[in-house]
């Protein structure tokens, strides 16, 4: 095992684990939820007829799908064993698509590709300059990237009301925690972003806003289901005494139920779609 490898030890845990295993049951669910943000970045991305594409941190393979439906030629790469074997069942017999189990910032891809693209996948790496740079010479020279992340908690109403009504019940963390640290918020602030896409040498680089409506569920206690499956708020209340994370749900029923709509619970979400050419 490599350093690099090492290094992401703890994130290939996870994503093999019990959280792989919510996220495939949930897919269906999660693919609606992100529907709209998946459709603006993919749009933004412009995959072509038999360009070679390849979808960084795939999943369950959603993105990898609406992109080969463009003509694309689709390599979807994900380090959750779980996720890849749901997304070779959902693709079974599609040609241009083929899924890998590999981490994206340090695998000797053997093509070099027209678009690399990522929804939500590219905040998780260890060493997010070291992954860039190689996922930069992974690109033909004309080859361009393009991928969606999360802006800021506060800016994502649909997780940081849950997550602030549930704080109270929480443990207190030991130190503060590292606003860059990998996980779903790491490229919220957009000057970092662009040091590192700017440090991996490429050019032309754009990092935009998006937002869209965030439907949890059709009512209070469906949104609450998701919410205990997946995300940042399902690993955290898993490790809640009983008691307390009764409360913690209580709390979080009391601060969704005002967002109930005629669809469901529906809170606003914020992202950058970040895109840039090979240089």
């Amino acid at each position: 095992m490599t350093a690099e490898q090492n290094s992401n030890r703890e994130q290939i845990e996870f994503w093999n684990g019990p959280a792989a295993e919510s996220w495939v049951a949930s897919q269906e669910r999660m693919d609606q939820l992100l529907a709209e943000l998946s459709d603006r970045a993919i749009a933004r991305a412009a995959p072509q007829p038999a360009e070679a594409v390849l979808d960084i941190g795939c999943g369950c393979g959603g993105t990898s799908l609406t992109m080969a439906e463009y003509g694309a030629r689709v390599t979807g790469v994900d380090i959750s064993e779980p996720m890849l074997a749901h997304a070779r069942a959902r693709s079974a017999g599609n040609e241009l698509l083929e899924f890998i189990a590999a981490d994206a910032s340090n695998h000797p891809f053997n093509t070099r590709y027209d678009l690399a693209f990522s929804r939500f996948g590219v905040m998780f790496f260890a060493n997010p300059q070291q992954a860039f740079t190689h996922i930069h010479s992974a690109l033909q020279d004309h080859g361009r990237l393009c991928f969606i992340c999360w802006q800021s908690p506060r800016d994502n109403p649909w997780l940081s009301v849950p997550g602030g009504a549930a704080q109270p019940f929480l443990p207190e963390p030991e130190s503060p925690p590292d606003p860059k640290a990998p996980g779903p918020f790491a490229f919220a602030d957009p000057a970092y972003v662009q040091d590192i896409l700017d440090q991996a040498g490429f050019i032309n680089i754009a990092i935009e806003p998006c937002t869209a409506d965030m439907r949890l569920g059709g009512d209070v206690e469906e949104a609450v289901a998701f919410l205990l499956r997946n995300g940042p708020m399902s690993r955290v209340l898993a490790d809640l005494e009983e008691d307390a994370r009764n409360k913690a749900l209580d709390a979080v029923r009391e601060a969704i139920a005002p967002y109930a709509e005629d669809s469901g619970i529906v809170l606003s979400g914020a992202c950058w779609i970040a895109s840039a050419n090979r240089g």
